[in-house]
């Protein structure tokens, strides 16, 4: 084992031999089977909204930015795309998982399942809209588990996102393998990322994003809305972050080791192409390239974090995003009220749908399948005045998702530029669709090696497999790469051959 460790790493340097021989020793006694481990932690980033032509603007317009020294000791994958729809919750859910939508069963975070109960009830209904968003939160922080939909076949207990992910995830298989892991998100509501037994994520920190947070004193949802309490917000938990890559936890109280796997989600530039948008030619607007270059910022607070802390050789860097936003043509725009496609689905099939959720496309789930062909008829009749390009059958040829109790229906792609919403809606982009700007976004992986742009295409579904190859774990223990769903991400010159397939 010693001599295949040194003949791949013959070439390296020595602060990154040493790095990686003790990443080994930590490999072999804490999983049982000798893969040299590349490194020590992985520090996963989600900036969400960065387009890959976003993080190309970065590098070319600031080539001193924390990003472009990142890029220039790595590689950008300029053809990255997440899953569909390209959404946050499954989006987080295809980074950590490797599996899509319906596979880990996380259409959205408001979504539907045929099985479970509503909230507060006795479980004599089945069938329930499943919110997992900020209206479900506690009045003193976490979950509120009366507003939990209800397991008929669980003695009608409440059901706790991470008991509602149908895969394990990179958390899961650390925790198995007794490795200290965090993560940090916008709602409480992404507690899923804790595993099925709810404890697979040692530090666990969600700041409300849309309600009071910390102690704060913020009005509802006044965040979001705001640039530069973004900005703030982003900045609190990159402290936290900080905290916790000093050992010392997200809150500075509980000393103890770095986590192998850690990260968190940054909102400004998703805010700022909301609220401010794209000028023409594909431009960010002065407000999104002042949250760019604020996010750069906060990263390079983390860079100069991972060298005090002599952390930087051991650690593998991803900056990727769970969606991007669409359009990035603001002339494009089309705002089209949500109410306007729930009255066509009742004219259609009246009584038939049970929920929608639409932002630039949508998702529709009726309580029959009977249903169906009428309602797909009514919208292609009225495709133009309801800003559709496309309406598939989930079990369609196109599709053909899996059918389970929490797959929709109908799926509309809309026409480019178009944003459902209430009338008063004037946001210049939004996600959740199906459009390539949903889902064309960055993907730079810093791992010390010589920079490289791979053109292949590639799915933000392989960030699973690699973070589990770079710490030097089994990508297999994954279900999503059992089930052939994916792969480490190509050309990363630390994973041999014969764990790229």
């Amino acid at each position: 084992m010693f001599f295949i460790f040194l003949h791949r790493w013959q070439d390296q340097p020595l602060h990154r031999l040493r790095s990686a021989f003790y990443a080994t020793l930590l490999s072999i006694f804490s999983t049982g089977f000798a893969l040299a481990a590349p490194f020590q932690h992985v520090l996963l980033l989600s900036v969400d909204g960065l387009h890959a032509e976003d993080l190309q603007w970065v590098l070319q317009q600031q080539p001193h930015s924390q990003l472009a020294q990142w890029a220039a000791q790595g590689t950008v994958f300029s053809e990255a795309r997440t899953p569909v729809p390209a959404d946050s919750f499954p989006g987080l859910a295809a980074l950590l998982t490797g599996a899509p939508p319906a596979v880990t069963g996380l259409w959205y975070d408001v979504a539907y399942d045929r099985q479970l109960s509503p909230p507060g009830s006795d479980c004599t209904t089945h069938g329930t809209i499943v919110r997992y968003d900020e209206t479900i939160d506690g009045a003193n922080g976490g979950l509120n588990p009366e507003l939990l939909p209800r397991d008929p076949a669980q003695h009608c207990q409440p059901v706790f996102p991470h008991q509602f992910l149908l895969v394990n995830s990179v958390f899961d298989v650390l925790h198995q393998q007794h490795l200290p892991t965090a993560w940090m998100d916008k709602h409480p509501a992404y507690e899923f990322v804790s595993g099925h037994q709810g404890n697979a994520v040692d530090d666990l920190y969600t700041p409300e994003i849309g309600a009071n947070y910390e102690g704060k004193t913020t009005l509802n949802n006044q965040i979001a809305r705001s640039l530069d309490k973004t900005e703030q917000y982003d900045a609190d938990k990159i402290h936290a972050l900080m905290q916790q890559l000093q050992g010392q936890g997200h809150d500075g109280q509980h000393p103890g080791p770095v986590p192998a796997l850690l990260g968190l989600n940054l909102q400004a530039v998703s805010v700022a192409q909301k609220l401010y948008g794209y000028l023409p030619h594909r431009l960010p607007s002065p407000a999104l390239a002042q949250a760019l270059l604020a996010t750069d910022a906060l990263l390079r607070q983390l860079q100069d974090t991972l060298s005090a802390q002599h952390l930087d050789a051991a650690t593998l860097i991803i900056v990727t995003a769970k969606h991007g936003n669409s359009p990035i043509n603001s002339q494009k725009i089309r705002h089209i009220e949500e109410k306007q496609l729930r009255a066509a689905i009742e004219s259609a099939a009246p009584g038939a749908l049970v929920h929608l959720i639409a932002d630039d496309g949508a998702l529709i789930w009726l309580k029959s399948a009977t249903a169906r062909p009428a309602v797909m008829q009514y919208l292609k009749q009225h495709h133009q005045q309801l800003g559709i390009h496309r309406v598939l059958d989930s079990q369609g040829t196109v599709l053909h998702w899996p059918a389970n109790n929490r797959t929709p229906d109908l799926v509309l792609e809309a026409d480019y530029g178009v944003i459902y919403g209430a009338a008063h809606t004037r946001k210049k982009a939004e996600h959740g669709g199906f459009n390539d700007e949903d889902r064309h976004v960055a993907l730079l992986i810093r791992d010390g090696y010589p920079a490289q742009q791979i053109h292949q295409s590639v799915s933000t579904l392989q960030v699973a497999p690699t973070i589990l190859s770079a710490l030097g774990l089994n990508p297999e223990a994954l279900d999503s790469v059992q089930q052939h769903l994916c792969r480490n991400l190509p050309a990363l010159h630390w994973i041999p051959p014969a764990r790229i397939d």
